[in-house]
């Protein structure tokens, strides 16, 4: 007799390994964050195309390395290499940020920020991967939201604690403390695969298997990775015109590295509130009573609404709460926190219902690969709008226009015709236990 996936028998307890992972993940990246973006913030955005465009390049590059280490290596394997990695490359910038002054900030920053770019989207997307082979279809429209909610934890406690310690240790040292973090969440992963293979032996602790190059052929042939493809673009390409324009901002009111650090620790601080509000309220209550179509769409109508309000009062600062808030940083705030408190759970929620390969190999190349092209042709964008004197409200016009095309797109994604249904997933994944048990 078919038995139920392990995952469904102990929900509770994977659902918390998940959490507190997934809370260190986010506070690794989050303390570090800031750290390049007063890099970028002592550049200005002429130097965002640059950054990203080398960043894509190497997101190609690196294409066809992990679908080679999905296809050979198993889960937990290809878990500890990756995560392994990313930590030695933290320590090892720790010199690098002692020597910053000499080194200079345009170098340094170049350098930093294509790794950390990497480092975001890898250890993000790998997370969600596992997180997407572990639960199945309905049990990820009640618990990832709230696993996201982990994440968003971490994400507000790494601004937080980095704010705190960034004057007392200083810059470099703040590297190490996102090591430790990255040291613990491996921990935890690691321990909730084994367990999950345990319960399941043979289920999925094999490779993946498939061809290295999958992950881009499926963007060709899979409809559903080509609207979040798709989508990746229009929709986070509306905060990445918010972070470049943000960029300028800080270079000409933030000359000092510290003050620049700390305001962009308010900034992540702000947007990861934000986040969890929702993912406490709206986004669970949306996907567990309407769906996934509701979840995609609702952030790109915030996103119209937030461009609107540029276009109609610019950029200058609004009192709230008797402080003088840019409205560019509302807008940034309000951008990332619904893509990180909305679209982002519910994304992956829908990525329950596609075949393993899919999961790992055509996911990470969307969020990795795709992602940086949007941001470098947004930035791109961004730069030639400005040498042909289009204004801050001018590029919020059109990227209004872009918001009400991803709005179409995210509900396409929502209902893209080769998402497997529920109960042939929960069935796919009750025959593989069975199999196993046999």
């Amino acid at each position: 007799m078919n038995t139920p996936r392990p995952a469904a028998a102990n929900e509770g307890l994977s659902s918390i390994l998940s959490i507190v992972a997934f809370f260190f993940v986010m506070m690794a990246y989050y303390i570090i964050r800031p750290v390049r973006e007063q890099l970028i913030g002592a550049v200005g955005s002429k130097e965002l195309p640059l950054f990203y465009g080398i960043t894509f390049v190497v997101m190609l590059l690196m294409t066809p390395a992990f679908g080679a280490m999905v296809a050979r290596f198993p889960r937990k394997r290809l878990l500890g290499w990756s995560y392994s990695f990313f930590i030695l490359c933290l320590i090892a910038f720790v010199p690098a940020f002692v020597l910053q002054d000499r080194i200079g900030a345009r170098l340094l920053g170049a350098v930093f920020f294509v790794w950390v770019s990497v480092f975001n989207v890898f250890v993000v997307s790998l997370f969600w991967s596992l997180m997407a082979d572990i639960f199945q279809s309905a049990q990820a429209r009640r618990v990832f939201s709230i696993i996201a909610l982990g994440g968003m934890a971490g994400a507000v406690c790494g601004p937080g604690f980095g704010k705190l310690l960034v004057g007392v240790i200083g810059v470099p040292a703040l590297l190490i403390v996102s090591a430790v973090a990255l040291l613990v969440a491996l921990g935890l992963l690691i321990t909730l695969s084994t367990r999950h293979d345990h319960c399941s032996p043979g289920a999925h602790d094999e490779a993946v298997g498939g061809s290295l190059w999958a992950g881009i052929k499926e963007l060709w042939t899979r409809p559903f990775l080509r609207y979040m493809a798709i989508l990746i673009v229009l929709g986070d390409g509306i905060g990445t015109l918010a972070y470049a324009l943000m960029a300028d901002y800080t270079n000409t009111h933030y000359p000092d590295r510290v003050a620049r650090t700390n305001f962009y620790y308010n900034l992540d601080l702000a947007t990861n509130l934000l986040g969890a509000l929702l993912q406490l309220t709206l986004t669970r209550w949306l996907l567990v009573r309407k769906g996934a179509v509701w979840g995609l769409v609702v952030p790109s109508l915030v996103n119209l609404a937030l461009l609107l309000l540029v276009v109609v009062l610019g950029i200058g600062n609004l009192n709230m709460f008797g402080l003088a808030v840019p409205m560019l940083a509302i807008m940034m705030v309000g951008t990332r926190g619904f893509a990180y408190g909305m679209t982002k759970p519910v994304s992956d929620a829908l990525y329950t219902r596609v075949p393993r390969e899919t999961r790992y190999k055509g996911k990470n190349f969307v969020e990795t690969a795709i992602w940086r092209f949007g941001d470098l042709a947004v930035t791109s964008g961004v730069t030639l709008l400005a040498s042909l004197g289009v204004a801050v409200t001018g590029m919020a016009g059109i990227g209004a226009g872009v918001a009400v095309l991803a709005a179409w797109v995210a509900a396409r994604a929502g209902r893209s015709p080769d998402l497997l249904p529920e109960q042939q997933v929960a069935s796919a994944s009750a025959g593989r236990a069975g199999t196993a048990e046999a």
